[in-house]
């Protein structure tokens, strides 16, 4: 599918099916990290990924996250307009959502996403597989250089901390806080 295509296919899906594909995809990514997990990974340490700990979650999570949404904001400043030009997707998913909608889209994204991405797939095959992987699922990124870069690195950060930390909860909030922040600006910017 070329990329005019599909920027035409989402601006003529209407709110309903978008929010439909959206929740659909993460569903579909949980049952992958569950079933994929206890059908050929029996040997993750699911009793150890999910261990709280508040001062990990704190320490790591809010600063990276601030760190992140600012480059962001940064270079949203600096870049052409056209390079964060996403199709409009994200423009169409959180602009009309109330900010309980937002907190919940952005918290079921990063729980369905982390889990498959670093509890299973980093897991199991290894940083740089998960970030390729993790980018390449984001496909509407794959013509923006500047984009398929950031969801790279930020792919790459994540696996990172979630090696440093041990936790998938310092690593799926980081990923919450980070696409919360990042949507409550789509949705107040203008």
């Amino acid at each position: 599918m070329n990329k005019l295509r599909q920027d035409e296919l989402i601006q003529k899906m209407t709110d309903r099916e978008l929010l439909l594909q959206l929740y659909l995809t993460q569903g579909i990514l949980i049952v992958l990290a569950f079933l994929g997990g206890w059908l050929f990974f029996p040997s993750i340490p699911w009793e150890t990924l999910f261990v709280w700990d508040t001062k990990k979650v704190i320490l790591y999570s809010i600063p990276f996250s601030i760190a992140v949404v600012g480059v962001d904001l940064f270079l949203m400043k600096v870049l052409p307009e056209s390079s964060f030009d996403d199709g409009g997707v994200n423009e169409k998913v959180f602009r009309n959502r109330t900010t309980f909608h937002i907190f919940w889209m952005t918290l079921l994204i990063a729980f369905c996403e982390e889990l498959l991405f670093r509890g299973i797939l980093q897991s199991k095959f290894g940083l740089i597989v998960a970030s390729v992987i993790f980018a390449l699922v984001h496909i509407r990124y794959l013509y923006k250089p500047v984009l398929f870069v950031s969801v790279f690195l930020l792919s790459f950060l994540l696996g990172v901390m979630f090696e440093v930390s041990q936790s998938f909860w310092v690593v799926m909030f980081a990923h919450f806080l980070i696409d919360f922040l990042l949507a409550l600006f789509i949705r107040y910017q203008k």
